[in-house]
């Protein structure tokens, strides 16, 4: 895990701690080839200078975010924003399941909208995968 993102989790409470350290965990080692760092003040990870994974904590929970999660048709994932982002969002370590999580950073790497180029687009994503 990226020094700059163990640091963060170090910042949270607790309970927020054990949530932010096994999500980096996983998304670790089911994304090793992806570059981990700190992108808008939160943990992300890039393939190919493509955000597709992150979390931050929010005021009453972790949310985990997927970029391209709302084409990946999965239960467990709600729709986030007007592009194509879908979160889950944790309380508890208990709450993260782990089977799901690894499904969905699979569907990570082998579907992905282009928002590396969303500002030269002017908005518009590509399906890059």
């Amino acid at each position: 895990m990226n020094k700059d993102t163990q640091a963060y989790n170090d910042k949270q409470a607790a309970t927020d701690k054990e949530i932010c350290d096994l999500l980096a965990t996983e998304i670790c080692k089911h994304l090793p080839d992806a570059e981990n760092k700190i992108w808008h003040a939160h943990p992300v990870w890039f393939l190919d200078g493509n955000p597709v994974v992150g979390y931050s904590k929010l005021k009453d929970s972790v949310r985990l975010l997927f970029w391209s999660g709302q084409s990946f048709d999965e239960p467990g994932l709600n729709n986030e924003g007007s592009f194509k982002a879908a979160e889950a969002r944790y309380t508890s370590t208990t709450q993260v399941k782990k089977t799901d999580l690894k499904r969905w950073l699979k569907k990570a790497e082998t579907i992905q909208w282009d928002y590396k180029n969303i500002v030269k687009r002017k908005g518009v994503l590509e399906r890059l995968k």
